[in-house]
């Protein structure tokens, strides 16, 4: 064999090796795969809304029952039909590694009587398992936390996990807007997607509602309840706020849990991760210093695409509404210092 022969395979064999290795990064991550960890009724409901919006091609269910992730990867394939193609199936931790998103929908559930604060302790204890099984597995994606009170565990699991604040993710208060506009729609009778009025601070009993920027398809809301006819529209703002905040409690009275909803603004969330859509939305993000709050998460509108939270914006707020948003932050800070003696017992 000559030495140019040499030489040839000796490039090849490079080359073969520069392929195999670009190869492999290519996989580090990939943008079309999903995992869900918690097959309860969030998780299962996020799992079948992903399934029918076809926005992943890989979707991985994870649960400490393995018998429950199975029966429900089963459940909702056999609907795939009559969807887009994706492959559904149970796994374990190794199945993130190269998921674009992680969603933790795994928790104890809200009781009658009980507030999101109230289950700080409980969830902070299943972080404390799942958090570095996630850690340990090196991964790039995206983490959006589900479980609640979100603000506190998004806080949490930027902790636990040592990731970039912009790759941890809380639903937020998306869910709360969701509800918001669907409520002043019904209220103005005019479709809920023309409304654009948004709740920000604690996703839970200190929220507030921004009413000095809500419109219409641009148009201020007192003067479109005034082009509809509708005097008096001040006092009906309060009632629309306490049904919003209070949704969650009215809804877990009558039926004992919430799913769909939170599983539709999960999806949206997703959606302009993957899609890298850019999209505004308020999400549960780390503050730093956006009006004066830093050191916590918070529900504030912000930029989302695939990199995860490119930036929290702040948004224009009366006085009141200022007030009311530093006081959600206290609120929830003393909830904060607790659960960091507790993470820290944890550990």
């Amino acid at each position: 064999m000559t030495e140019n022969t040499n030489e040839a395979l000796d490039i090849k064999k490079n080359s073969e090796s520069n392929t195999e290795s670009s190869a492999q990064k290519e996989k580090e991550t990939d943008y079309r795969k999903v995992a869900i960890i918690g097959c309860g009724f969030v998780g299962a409901s996020i799992a079948f809304t992903l399934m029918q919006r076809g926005i992943f091609s890989e979707m991985v269910l994870i649960d400490r029952d393995r018998k429950r992730a199975e029966g429900e990867a089963l459940d909702i394939s056999h609907g795939l039909p009559y969807s887009a193609p994706m492959e559904i199936y149970a796994g374990d931790y190794d199945d993130i590694a190269d998921a674009a998103l992680i969603i933790i929908a795994a928790g104890a559930n809200q009781k009658p009587g009980e507030t999101r604060l109230d289950l700080i302790d409980k969830n902070l204890a299943i972080f404390s398992q799942i958090i570095p099984e996630i850690k340990k597995r090196d991964c790039k994606g995206i983490l959006m936390v589900v479980t609640n009170p979100v603000d506190i565990l998004t806080y949490a699991a930027i902790k636990m996990s040592g990731f970039s604040p912009r790759r941890v993710i809380g639903s937020g208060t998306v869910l709360d807007t969701a509800r918001l506009k669907y409520l002043i729609g019904r209220s103005l009778d005019v479709d809920a997607r023309s409304v654009h009025a948004v709740i920000i601070g604690e996703h839970g009993d200190s929220e507030l509602a921004v009413w000095s920027g809500a419109n219409v398809s641009g148009i201020d809301l007192d003067h479109f309840c005034e082009l509809r006819g509708i005097a008096h529209y001040k006092v009906t703002t309060q009632r629309l706020y306490t049904e919003v905040r209070d949704s969650a409690y009215e809804i877990i009275q009558r039926k004992g849990a919430t799913y769909y909803g939170i599983a539709m603004a999960v999806a949206k969330i997703a959606e302009s991760i993957s899609r890298d859509e850019h999209s505004v939305l308020p999400v549960s993000a780390l503050m730093n210093g956006e009006y004066g709050i830093e050191g916590m998460c918070l529900s504030i509108p912000s930029v989302v695409g695939a990199k995860g939270v490119e930036k929290v914006l702040e948004i224009p707020l009366s006085g009141t509404e200022q007030r009311e948003l530093t006081a959600s932050a206290k609120a929830l800070s003393s909830a904060l210092e607790h659960a960091d003696k507790a993470a820290m017992e944890l550990q």
